[in-house]
C-alpha cells in the first residue's frame, strides 16, 4: 500500500517533468516529427522482420524505399510547381490592376488621386513616403540580419529528422519494452488494453489522414486544371496539405482560386466552376474519404479537431500544433473509456432502491 507521500513525490516528478518539456519546446521539433516517422514505418519494419530480415536491415531498406519515393515524387511534382510559382510572379501587375480597377471599387475602397497600383505608382508611392519606408525596410534588414541563427537551427533541425528517425525505429521495440516494464503489473493489463486501442486509433489518424491529404490534393489539382486555372497545381496542393483542419483546405484553397481566376479571367462562370471543384472535394471528403481512409473509430468531431490545432499552438506553438491531432485522437480514446466507468460508477447509478414490500412477500399471501 503506498503512501500519500509517494503520490505527493510522483506528483512532483510530473509537474517537473511537464515544466521541462516546456522549457525544451524550442529543440522538440525534429524528435517529434522524428518519433513520429518511426511509429508510420513500424509495422512495415515489424512485417520485414517477420519476414526473416534483421531488424537494421529492414530499417535500411524501409529508409531507402522512402527515399526513393520522396526522389521521385519531386522530380515530378517540381517543374510543374516551379514553371506556375514563376507565372504567379509575373502574374502580380495583373493582379494589382485587377484590384485597383475591378475589386477595391467594388467595395467603395479608392485610392488617393494620382496613386497607381503598377509599378510606376508604387515606386511613386514609396518615394513619398520614403522615410517610413527606410525606417520598415531597415527594421525588416535587421530582422533578416538577426535571424541567421534561426536559419541555421532549422537547417540542423531538418538534418537531424531521419537520423532521430533512424535510431528510434531501429531500437522500437526496445523502447516499447522498457515503457511496459515500467507499469505496474497490477495496471499492467488495463493498460496494455488502452494503449492496444490508441495505438488502432493514432495509426488510422495517421495513414488516413495522410491519403485524404493526398486524395484533396490531386481532386483540386486535377479540377482546377480542367476549369482553365494557370495555379492550378500550387492552389490545388497547398488546399489538399492543409485539409487536416476541417474545412481549413476548403476555405484558404477557395478563396486563393477565387481571386487567381477572377484576376486570369474575370468571368463569373469561371469562378462557379471552381465552386463546383471545391464543392465535389468537400462531398467527396466527407461521404467516402474521410468515412473510409480515416473511419470512424477516432471519434473526433471537426469543431474539437480545430479547438485541437489552436490551442497546440497556442500553448506550444509549431510543436503544438504536431501534437495536436494525436493527443486529441489518445484523449478520445481515454474519454470513452472514461464515460463508461462513469455511467458504471455507484455515483452515477446512486444508491440502490430497498425491495418494496409487495416485492418481499411471498406470491401465496
Amino acid at each position: 500500500m503506498y503512501s500519500f507521500k509517494d503520490q505527493g513525490l510522483w506528483l512532483i516528478v510530473g509537474v517537473l517533468a511537464v515544466a521541462l518539456l516546456w522549457l525544451l519546446k524550442p529543440i522538440l521539433a525534429p524528435f517529434l516529427i522524428g518519433m513520429g516517422l518511426a511509429y508510420v514505418g513500424n509495422p512495415l519494419v515489424s512485417r520485414l522482420q517477420r519476414r526473416g530480415l534483421p531488424r537494421t536491415l529492414a530499417v535500411c531498406a524501409v529508409f531507402i524505399a522512402i527515399l526513393v519515393a520522396t526522389v521521385v515524387f519531386f522530380l515530378v511534382i517540381i517543374p510543374p510547381l516551379q514553371e506556375q510559382l514563376t507565372l504567379l510572379v509575373a502574374s502580380i501587375p495583373d493582379g494589382l490592376h485587377w484590384l485597383q480597377e475591378t475589386a477595391l471599387p467594388a467595395l467603395g475602397i479608392r485610392l488617393p488621386r494620382g496613386v497607381q497600383l503598377d509599378a510606376d505608382g508604387l515606386r511613386k508611392l514609396i518615394a513619398t513616403h520614403w522615410g517610413t519606408a527606410s525606417d520598415l525596410a531597415q527594421m525588416a534588414w535587421e530582422k533578416v540580419s538577426s535571424s541567421g541563427m534561426a536559419l541555421f537551427t532549422t537547417v540542423v533541425n531538418l538534418a537531424l529528422i531521419p537520423v532521430v528517425s533512424f535510431y528510434l525505429l531501429r531500437d522500437w521495440e526496445v523502447f516499447i519494452a522498457t515503457l511496459d516494464g515500467l507499469i505496474p503489473p497490477r495496471h499492467r493489463a488495463r493498460v496494455t488494453a488502452l494503449a492496444s486501442e490508441a495505438d488502432d486509433v493514432l495509426g488510422a489518424f495517421f495513414r488516413g489522414q495522410l491519403l485524404v491529404m493526398l486524395a484533396l490534393g490531386l481532386i483540386y489539382s486535377v479540377g482546377l486544371s480542367i476549369v482553365g486555372l494557370k495555379l492550378a497545381l500550387v492552389i490545388g496542393l497547398g488546399a489538399g496539405l492543409v485539409s487536416f483542419v476541417p474545412y481549413m483546405g476548403f476555405i484558404t484553397g477557395f478563396a486563393a482560386a477565387s481571386i487567381a481566376i477572377l484576376i486570369q479571367t474575370g468571368n463569373l462562370v469561371d469562378w462557379i466552376w471552381v465552386l463546383v471543384v471545391f464543392m465535389v472535394g468537400q462531398a467527396a471528403e466527407g461521404m467516402f474519404l474521410t468515412p473510409n481512409l480515416v473511419g470512424e473509430r477516432i471519434g473526433l468531431h471537426p469543431v474539437a479537431v480545430i479547438f485541437a490545432v489552436m490551442a497546440g499552438g497556442t500553448l506550444f506553438g509549431f510543436v503544438g500544433v504536431l501534437l495536436a491531432l494525436p493527443s486529441a485522437a489518445v484523449l478520445a480514446v481515454l474519454l470513452r473509456h472514461l464515460h463508461t466507468h462513469w455511467i458504471d460508477s455507484r455515483l452515477y447509478r446512486g444508491p440502490q432502491p430497498l425491495p418494496s414490500l409487495d416485492q418481499t412477500q411471498h406470491p401465496d399471501g
